[in-house]
């Protein structure tokens, strides 16, 4: 069950990753959410989505 969690934050931050604020906004509803693991999981993979997307780079200081 978790892990269902976790994509579903994934997928969602995908499909909101036009707009920072809005992906900003989400992502802290995402580690409301999450689990610590799971927390530690997603900065990994927010790490590599920012490469592709680097105006949500900024957004990397929520989860730190």
């Amino acid at each position: 069950m978790p892990r269902m969690i976790y994509d579903y934050t994934k997928s969602v931050l995908e499909r909101v990753s036009f707009d920072p604020v809005l992906f900003a906004k989400e992502l802290k509803k995402a580690i409301k959410n999450l689990l610590p693991y799971e927390i530690e999981q997603l900065k990994k993979w927010l790490q590599y989505f920012t490469k592709e997307h680097p105006e949500l780079e900024q957004c990397l200081k929520v989860v730190n």
